[in-house]
């Protein structure tokens, strides 16, 4: 039996965000394909998904005012459909941040740290390489 990728691998979209025609992302190529129930956005590119993760987590923090793991975390995989809890305490061990500690996501480290540990939870155990990682943050940071 093949071993397929995880969905937002396969989507070039690790952070499995949904698809919206509203969100013009960079890179976005519309809605997944071949699978019974599409719900996420496809990209060219994982730094493209990386970035949109990114940028995602910039407006929580920017529009939201969410400033800790939990809280961010909280948003975005609310409970109704994740163990959320169990996710804000893998996040924390993953970046090094204390429970309620506030984060700066526009710190490159930081943004690095919480995107990888996003990406983990949401794929199985998936990583990219270093040089795709750092530079899906570096296009959302900037």
């Amino acid at each position: 039996m093949p071993i397929t990728e995880p969905r937002g691998v396969r989507n070039r979209n690790p952070g499995n965000i949904d698809y919206s025609p509203a969100n013009q992302w960079e890179g976005q190529l519309g809605m997944e394909v071949g699978v019974p129930r599409p719900r996420f956005a496809r990209f060219d590119t994982p730094e493209n998904g990386i970035r949109a993760l990114g940028k995602v987590l910039l407006t929580y923090q920017r529009k939201h005012g969410l400033k800790t793991v939990k809280s961010i975390i909280g948003r975005w995989a609310p409970s109704v459909e994740n163990d959320t809890a169990a996710y804000v305490r893998a996040v924390e061990a993953n970046t090094g941040t204390k429970p309620g500690a506030e984060v700066d996501l526009t710190q490159q480290a930081v943004m690095a740290g919480f995107v990888k540990a996003i990406i983990h939870h949401e794929n199985a155990g998936y990583s990219y390489p270093d040089a795709v990682l750092a530079e899906g943050v570096r296009r959302a940071l900037t």
